[in-house]
Formats: structure tokens, C-alpha cells, sequence
């Protein structure tokens, strides 16, 4: 069952690639117009330019004033219900990012422009610390990155993830941490203390091992082997690890499974995940087009196993299939998952971290944040 997904795998988006010099470093290889958009721009060659005077791509940061920022929700197959993204767009350049889509409603492509034109929230820490003090907030687990990498590249910069812990420290509530970056390191001095309390567990992504492939990937995230050094690293302080081992692609990185959950137990790694690839919206042609420049001898192979795992379609988005996939090829995976984590000593059970300690401090004067 192809259901056109082979056949259709390595054409090109049409209109929307830029020079490959001038996207070196990035992850899409083409910008194409988001969805909501009312007219479709189109890049063409006058003669005036040569590809190798364009400039590269610059990153962009536009600083926005949210009025809230937790997100709920209330998705029966997601373990969490309220979570914080304090970046949209991620520099990281990750091509398969099911986030990338999300783009669109800022009116910008969910291709290049995802990784080059971003959005911060300066005020993250105040909003966090007046949402948190409001009367009747009852304390559950809030997942920080799920969208979008809490410690990409420029959060060297603004620390909004770091300023967003230092709250959630303060007022002792749970969160569960996900990045694909060594970043995570540099907080180490509040998330020791923090685990410690059974406050926090970090879950990081190693999707490959592969240098080569890691690079075409997730060109700004970094390498596999300081992930794996990252993960030992947290273990040793006393932070729980969850390795993630997402997204596996058919045919390109599903079999490192076991060799990621290897590798990652041996670094101190307690739990393990895997999720299979997303393609939403705009995300299906992007992949396609990045698998023709960089794996067109892949394509066929990756869609017509993902479309064999969708129910012959690119993407299924019901709850309790969209994340796993169903049939013999999404049953294999699973199946390859629970046999390795249990040969490798992984624990059954996942660690639930504490809401019984949240407690709004008490402010300079005697005065509750609340008030």
C-alpha cells in the first residue's frame, strides 16, 4: 500500500527553495507559503543574481508580549495538561518538527522560516509566577518545550527558560523538561535541588547516532554524542532521564532503536519513549522535498511504511493512533521497544513527580503573590 506517497516522495516544492549556500546550516530545504495565506510568493532566477552571492539566512528574534503562559489541554493520549513553550519557531532546524506547522497562524512559512524568524516571550517568569499565585491554582506536572526547544541556541541569550525554572523552584512545583540540547547543563544548579525533591525529570531526544544524519536532521541541535554526555551528566547530579527516541522515520533511523536505548541506559538514562514520525499540515511536503535533496534513494521506502502505519495516509491525526501508528510496521516498532528496554534493565514503572509541596511564597512584607 503506497496510497501515491512512493511515487509522489521526491518532487521538489515548487517555487520556494532557496540556493542551498544561502540555507547552509539549516534544516528545511525549501519556505514554502503556510496555509492561511492569500496569495502564494514564488522565487524565480532573473539573471541579476548568482547563488553564490547570496547571503546566508539570519536569525530573527521578535520579542511578544503574551497575556498568559500556560497552554492546557485536555488530549486523552498526552500525560500531561498544561504546558509552557517560552519560544515559537526553533533555531535548532529540526526538518521533521511536527511544531513547524504552527508557523502559519503568524502569518510565516513553516519551512525556513520556522528556524530563522522567532519569537520570544520576554515577560515568561512574571506571567508564570502571577499564573501560578492565582486563587484555586492546583498544582500538576507543566511540561516546558513541547512545541519547541526550551534551550535552542538562543536561550544563551534571553534565559527565559532559565528565569521560568527559577519560579517554578521557588513555588515547588513539578515540571517535566524536553530539549534535544547540552544547554540543560547550565541549570544544573537549580534542577539538582529540584529533583532532590522529586520535582523534575528532563527528557532528552536522541534521534540518531549518526553524525552525518544528525546534521542534515537537526542541523543546529547539538551532535548525538554531547546528548548522550548530557544525559549522563544529569543522571550522575540526580536528575531522572528520559530518553526519547523521536521521531523514528521509516527506513532512515528505525534501526537504532535498540543502539539508542543502549547507549542511553548506559549513560544513566531510567526511562525510555518513542514516537513515530508526524507530518501535519505543510510538514508532509517538507519532508518530501528535504528527502529529495538529501536521501531520494530513501523516499519511496519511508512513505509507503508510514503510509502502511497511517491507514494508507501520510498522517493520522485521531488520539491514540498519532503518535504510535497502527498495523504490522507500527506493531514491529513497538514490540522492538519493549523487548529492548526490558533486556537493558529499564524500570516499568515511570517516575510521577510530586505536587504535594507547591506552596505560593510569601513575598517581601508579608504579602502572598496572590494579593
Amino acid at each position: 500500500m503506497d496510497s501515491g506517497c512512493g511515487r509522489e516522495a521526491g518532487r521538489r516544492l515548487a517555487g520556494s527553495t532557496p540556493a542551498a549556500e544561502s540555507r547552509r546550516g539549516r534544516g528545511a530545504t525549501a519556505n514554502p507559503t503556510g496555509r492561511f495565506e492569500a496569495a502564494e510568493r514564488e522565487a524565480f532566477a532573473d539573471g541579476w543574481d548568482r547563488d553564490d552571492d547570496l547571503p546566508p539566512l539570519r536569525t530573527e528574534v521578535t520579542l511578544e508580549r503574551a497575556r498568559t503562559l500556560i497552554t492546557r489541554n485536555d488530549s486523552p493520549d498526552i500525560g500531561f495538561d498544561r504546558s509552557i513553550n517560552p519560544y515559537r519557531g526553533c533555531e535548532h532546524g529540526c526538518v521533521y518538527c511536527f511544531a513547524r506547522p504552527n508557523h502559519a497562524y503568524a502569518g510565516l512559512s513553516p519551512g525556513l522560516d520556522f528556524e530563522t524568524k522567532l519569537f520570544a516571550k520576554p515577560d515568561a517568569a512574571s506571567l508564570l509566577e502571577r499564573e501560578l499565585s492565582a486563587r484555586g491554582y492546583e498544582a500538576r506536572t507543566i511540561a516546558l518545550g513541547t512545541a519547541t526547544d526550551p534551550y535552542q541556541p538562543i536561550e544563551r541569550r534571553y534565559r527565559l527558560t532559565r528565569q521560568i525554572l527559577e519560579v517554578l523552584a521557588r513555588f515547588r512545583h513539578p515540571v517535566g523538561l524536553v530539549t534535544k540540547s547540552d544547554l540543560v547543563l547550565r541549570d544544573l544548579d537549580i534542577l539538582a535541588p529540584m529533583a532532590a525533591q522529586g520535582l523534575v525529570k528532563v527528557a532528552l531526544s536522541v534521534t540518531t547516532l549518526d553524525p552525518g544524519l544528525a546534521r542534515r536532521m537537526e542541523p543546529r541541535a547539538p551532535r548525538p554524542e554531547k546528548r548522550l554526555a548530557a544525559i549522563r551528566a544529569l543522571a550522575e547530579a540526580g536528575v531522572p532521564v528520559m530518553v526519547l527516541v523521536a521521531p523514528l522515520i521509516p527506513g532512515l533511523n528505525d534501526h537504532e532503536i535498540e543502539a539508542v536505548l543502549a547507549r542511553a541506559r548506559e549513560a544513566g538514562a531510567r526511562e525510555a519513549g518513542g514516537v513515530l514520525l508526524r507530518l501535519p499540515h505543510e510538514l508532509a511536503d517538507l519532508m518530501r522535498d528535504w528527502f529529495s535533496e538529501h536521501y531520494p534513494d530513501r523516499a519511496a521506502r519511508t512513505f509507503s511504511l508510514l503510509a502502511q502505519a497511517r491507514g494508507g495516509k501520510v498522517y493520522d491525526a485521531a488520539y491514540g493512533r498519532r503518535f504510535t501508528g497502527t498495523g504490522p510496521y507500527a506493531d514491529l516498532l513497538d514490540q522492538r521497544m519493549r523487548v529492548a528496554m526490558t533486556r537493558l534493565g529499564y524500570p516499568p514503572e515511570r517516575l510521577r513527580l510530586r505536587a504535594d509541596l507547591f506552596r505560593v511564597p510569601v513575598r517581601a512584607g508579608g504579602q502572598y503573590s496572590l494579593f
